[in-house]
């Protein structure tokens, strides 16, 4: 990738982080393979959206790009750097990344010192020159590569497995483990870039964002969710039906429960791998008809007739 990944992304170089996430996300949506497997268009584009992404979404994969450390496709930049320490006096010997390759004016250097520049060169990177001298073959294990993947809320609670198409079009099978946090990075061994000589595959990174659900949301290992309960429940007290991340269950609605009352239900939370489950919290609303006909306007003239409670009065005395 050669294009500027700011300009790929569709924001400024002064972006924030979460407002280039915020960006990934849109462009990933909407050019995912999976949504478009007959436009080769929108699939080359996702690879270019995924890559810039995995630069400017790592800090500091960021912070080097825009120091001119790295390029647009996340390689170093090398500087041109000279090595007459390695030969005595010889000035004229160096290492020159310009040309397409490394040249040295060698003038008597031995392989041993070429060797030491290679170990100097590369070293930093992981990989190592063979032995024998110059002219060997060089061993660099790959690089690991960093993606981001979107999951469904129940997905992530309960674990399930998934096949994951990747950037450049490889798909595998992804085990998603009960209990995954939204933000959490999954580890996948030897599935990043190819590995130079002997050198082994990097590995691969994915980090997960959960999309939120329509009636429960997370706190640690709790679920919390607001359930719905008409005016004679809430007078009378019932037994209802309420949904849970595991499976509906039976709940006691108490008498006289009133909106903004917490019911816990232990055990009804997230498993995490280790430790207990957490629980579920479900807060009462009570919730009235849109149109209200003429037997429940008597009844409420006639609550209003004989009650004398008031709900308020607490405000008063705090005022």
């Amino acid at each position: 990738m050669t294009e500027d990944p700011y300009k790929i992304l569709g924001v400024a170089k002064t972006a924030t982080q979460a407002e280039i996430k915020k960006a990934y996300r849109k462009l990933a949506k909407e050019l995912h393979p999976d949504l478009n497997p007959d436009d080769a268009v929108k699939q080359e584009r996702f690879k270019s959206v995924s890559h810039a992404y995995d630069l400017l979404g790592d800090p500091e994969k960021r912070r080097r790009f825009d120091a001119g450390e790295i390029d647009a496709s996340d390689q170093e930049r090398p500087e041109r750097r000279y090595y007459h320490q390695y030969a005595g006096q010889n000035a004229g010997r160096r290492y020159d990344p310009g040309g397409g390759g490394f040249h040295f004016e060698t003038g008597g250097m031995s392989d041993e010192d070429l060797s030491d520049i290679f170990s100097h060169i590369f070293g930093a990177r992981g990989g190592r020159a063979s032995p024998g001298g110059f002219g060997q073959e060089f061993h660099a294990r790959g690089q690991d590569l960093r993606y981001h993947l979107e999951v469904e809320f129940l997905d992530a609670v309960r674990g399930t497995k998934r096949r994951v198409t990747m950037p450049d079009g490889n798909t595998f099978g992804l085990t998603i483990p009960a209990g995954l946090k939204d933000g959490q990075t999954l580890r996948l061994r030897g599935k990043g870039a190819s590995g130079h000589g002997q050198g082994g595959p990097g590995d691969a990174y994915i980090t997960v964002s959960v999309r939120p659900h329509r009636i429960f949301t997370r706190t640690g290992d709790d679920i919390e969710m607001e359930l719905p309960i008409t005016f004679d429940e809430a007078v009378l007290g019932a037994k209802v039906e309420v949904p849970t991340v595991s499976g509906p269950v039976s709940v006691t609605i108490p008498q006289g429960a009133s909106t903004g009352r917490k019911l816990r239900l232990r055990g009804k939370g997230v498993s995490p791998p280790k430790g207990k489950a957490g629980d579920q919290i479900v807060t009462l609303k009570i919730v009235l008809p849109k149109k209200i006909d003429n037997q429940a306007e008597e009844l409420a003239r006639r609550w209003r007739e004989t009650q004398r409670f008031d709900p308020r009065a607490e405000l008063g005395r705090m005022t």
